[in-house]
């Protein structure tokens, strides 16, 4: 790890200060796959934002292609799954406002990440999917609370159904994104920030605390029920074939076993 007084590089995250905001970047490119040690590293990067006294807005973005295609699965068994959600649990319990800027892709468990935030700002290269139906899996990263939260129940089940593809434009349409731009949206989000930071440090939080109570204890719970899940599906059959037809590129034939 390298550290300045306004800068830390971890083998994946890299975090700077600009005047009032807080800029945390993934560095997994060019699809920014997460496992348990850069969840992690995420997670702390967030959590240290929090004592900085002269952040009060966090922008999340991501180098590459991607801004998360999702978590790598492989040699994925029950136990890092609940050490991944363990992490991925802080990402909702932290105190300043946070802005995803999705310059492509945000998959699986890249939607679930972007969700964690406040607000989600596209690129026109953006394409969010809940693909774990197609994969034969059960969705995880809160989707269960954040989803229906941002677009409605019915939309939440058609996308978390079907696993197909939105872009930018149907994004801002369901609710999904917040703003969308034809420019790189990490220039959009650092804009954005930068006029929420021009509020009152103590107001923020507060205001975060009291909207965001009940949507990070809901996503703390679903998190562990989500898990289970996941886990009664890891050596089914169908999942074991939807990795293989997603790998091959290819349309997956489930058998229901």
């Amino acid at each position: 790890m390298t550290t300045t007084a306004e800068t830390v590089t971890t083998e994946t995250i890299a975090v700077d200060v600009q005047g009032n905001v807080g800029i945390v970047e993934i560095r997994r490119g060019p699809h920014n796959f997460f496992d348990e040690n850069s969840l992690k590293e995420l997670a702390d990067a967030l959590v240290n934002l929090d004592t900085d006294p002269s952040v009060r807005v966090v922008v999340l973005c991501a180098e590459g292609k991607s801004f998360c295609a999702g978590a790598d699965l492989r040699g994925v068994d029950q136990h890092m799954l609940r050490r991944v959600y363990r992490a991925a649990s802080q990402l909702f319990t932290t105190r300043k406002p946070i802005i995803a800027a999705i310059q492509g892709a945000a998959v699986g468990g890249g939607l679930g990440l972007a969700m964690a935030a406040d607000f989600r700002v596209a690129g026109p290269r953006a394409r969010l999917t809940a693909n774990f139906a197609r994969l034969g899996f059960h969705h995880g990263f809160g989707l269960s609370v954040t989803l229906p939260a941002a677009i409605g129940q019915q939309y939440a089940l058609d996308l978390l159904y079907s696993g197909r593809n939105v872009d930018a434009a149907e994004a801002l349409a369901l609710g999904l994104v917040d703003r969308i731009t034809d420019d790189d949206p990490r220039t959009t989000a650092l804009d954005w920030a930068t006029d929420i930071a021009r509020s009152a440090p103590l107001s923020l939080t507060a205001i975060r605390s009291t909207l965001r109570r009940d949507l990070a204890s809901r996503v703390v719970a679903a998190l562990d029920e989500e898990a289970t899940a996941q886990t009664a599906l890891l050596h089914s059959a169908d999942f074991a074939e939807g990795v293989a037809a997603s790998i091959g590129k290819r349309p997956p034939e489930f058998s229901g076993s």
